[in-house]
């Protein structure tokens, strides 16, 4: 059936991995990738230390490649090693270090916080560690050590978080080394982005305000000119009309003074001939 096809494919990765960690605890392993090709299968071995996963002149490679050709049932399997950019983003080869810092005899406190304070200080957005086992007497207890943000639950916490394991034996018995990273590149679903407002846009909505506002002006300034226009005009029609009713009037009265100058000249004149 096809499920069961699924379940032996994912059971031979299993023991693949579990077998190269063991083969390659040194080189600092950071996990593999199985890719089948129409030429073969192609193992992808992602490392801290790629020269120790190699060997001396390549010898440590055909091992491994003879012993997963034999052992596991590869078809033509070709090893290709890939070095790990940043190792403190890495849970598995963070593990594994944390392990042997607790089996040379170092406090599992020290230890948690030296290494939250590496993860963090390469990018992560969050870490958990947790160590179980006897690290505080003959009883078992768990230590949890969180910085940051990491999802718990949900598609998020599967999808972006990553896991590491590794144990340690020591003479109260083993403990168990459970690394966390949510790592920087992880975008969750709930992040939301506020856009800038577009500066140039705005720019022009106001040179557009601005220039409606001054043919506004313009337009008053104008029907004001006009307008004033208007009174000078009618201002001086009335200046014309009043110039030529006093001209009227100065007319009339110039020429009743004329009348009575003469009138007066005539008596004079009717006077002196009566006298004589």
């Amino acid at each position: 059936m096809i499920e069961k096809d699924f379940v032996t494919e994912g059971l031979k990765r299993t023991k693949i991995d579990e077998f190269l960690e063991s083969e390659l605890d040194r080189a600092g392993y950071g996990g593999m990738d199985v890719q089948v090709t129409p030429l073969g299968t192609m193992v992808v071995v992602y490392a801290e230390r790629p020269g120790m996963v190699i060997g001396r002149g390549g010898k440590t490679v055909r091992t491994i490649t003879q012993t997963l050709k034999n052992q596991f049932g590869l078809d033509n399997p070709q090893v290709e090693v890939k070095q790990v950019d940043v190792p403190e983003l890495n849970p598995r080869i963070m593990a594994s270090k944390i392990a042997n810092m607790l089996q040379r005899g170092m406090h599992f406190r020290r230890v948690a916080y030296s290494n939250i304070r590496r993860i963090m200080g390469a990018g992560a957005q969050g870490v958990e560690i947790t160590i179980s086992g006897k690290i505080r007497g003959s009883r078992s207890a768990v230590a949890k050590f969180v910085e940051g943000y990491i999802k718990k639950c949900g598609e998020p916490a599967t999808k972006y978080v990553q896991e590491g394991f590794a144990t340690v034996r020591l003479k109260p018995g083993v403990l168990g080394v459970y690394v966390r990273i949510m790592p920087p590149e992880a975008v969750l679903p709930d992040k939301v982005e506020i856009l800038a407002p577009k500066i140039e846009e705005t720019i022009e909505e106001i040179e557009e305000v601005e220039e409606s506002e001054k043919v506004e002006v313009s337009e008053e300034v104008e029907s004001l000119e006009e307008a004033e226009e208007i009174d000078e005009i009618e201002d001086l029609e009335d200046l014309e009309e009043i110039s030529e009713e006093i001209e009227e009037v100065e007319d009339e009265e110039i020429s009743e003074d004329v009348e009575e100058v003469t009138e007066s000249e005539d008596a004079e004149k009717v006077k002196d001939s009566d006298n004589e």
